[in-house]
């Protein structure tokens, strides 16, 4: 269907790669397979050097593609594809990691499951790991008292329930979330990004569902665990700075004392060098913008 209408809304699928040539082109096979007909796709690079980029862009030409002149960082770069999106007239933003395997009917089954659910802002799929079988990702709890973000890996119920927050991994968002709540937070460089999102769209009166009858499979590119470690803290910073009340923010000022303690004696005593990329983290922080 050419146009867009209640029946087959028009969805935008945008997909963020960096370096990702052996993982975009399957992921890219797998939304094309879809059955779901009103359907667009955005390639958006942050600028890879692994030839990735080129060989979609020759593989799905009936794509749109977009390349970064530098690596902007997930909450930038899906931006860039979710204003794409959005000017050419999306009703739905699927944003989707370049690591993901979809089934054929898991787009058409979403937008089955936002129409069907009116007050749902934000959808995702029970995400499945490599083997496609054990859960990478069944919802998501804020964990207040140690500063941690996590993946429940069980569901709740064999019907749609409600999670505290989304993973980035694969959110399906209808418009109506963006005019409200803005794009992703561009101060996320890496982590954090979708349960800042997830709770701003909540706090905004957006349901967040999981719709365990829709899988797909992730395959999770690895990065580094220093690279990770740093983000993951710096991230996390700014995520509960931004998100505590102020009993959780008394409570963070003394855990992060004894946080910055340890990791002063993992530098010192221990001798662990993947302590200093924590140290910098905190420092960074300090230099955001909050």
């Amino acid at each position: 269907m050419a146009i867009n209408s209640p029946v087959f809304p028009k969805v935008f699928v945008v997909i963020l790669n960096f370096n990702g040539k052996n993982i975009l082109l399957d992921c890219l096979t797998s939304v094309f397979k879809s059955d779901y007909s009103n359907l667009e796709i955005v390639v958006v690079d942050n600028n890879s050097t692994d030839e990735s980029f080129e060989k979609a862009r020759l593989n799905f030409s009936r794509s749109h593609f977009i390349k970064n002149d530098e690596n902007i960082g997930f909450s930038k770069g899906n931006n860039v594809g979710i204003r794409y999106a959005l000017e050419k007239f999306a009703d739905y933003v699927f944003v989707l990691n370049n690591d993901t395997i979809l089934e054929k009917t898991t787009i058409s089954s979403l937008v089955k499951t936002a129409q069907e659910n009116p007050l749902a802002g934000i959808i995702s799929p029970l995400i499945l790991n490599a083997d496609n079988e054990s859960v990478w990702f069944a919802g998501g709890k804020v964990q207040w008292r140690k500063m941690k973000s996590v993946h429940l890996t069980k569901k709740s119920s064999g019907n749609i329930y409600f999670s505290e927050y989304l993973s980035g991994c694969a959110m399906f968002i209808k418009k109506e979330v963006f005019k409200k709540v803005g794009l992703f937070d561009e101060r996320f460089f890496l982590y954090y990004e979708d349960a800042d999102f997830s709770l701003r769209s909540k706090k905004a009166g957006f349901d967040l569902l999981i719709d365990p009858t829709i899988t797909i499979q992730h395959l999770e590119q690895s990065s580094s665990n220093d690279s990770k470690n740093y983000w993951l803290v710096l991230s996390g910073l700014l995520f509960f700075q931004t998100h505590s009340n102020a009993f959780w923010k008394v409570w963070h000022f003394f855990y992060l004392l004894l946080r910055k303690a340890k990791n002063f004696y993992n530098i010192y005593i221990k001798k662990d060098s993947a302590a200093l990329r924590i140290s910098q983290a905190y420092k960074d922080f300090r230099k955001l913008e909050i």
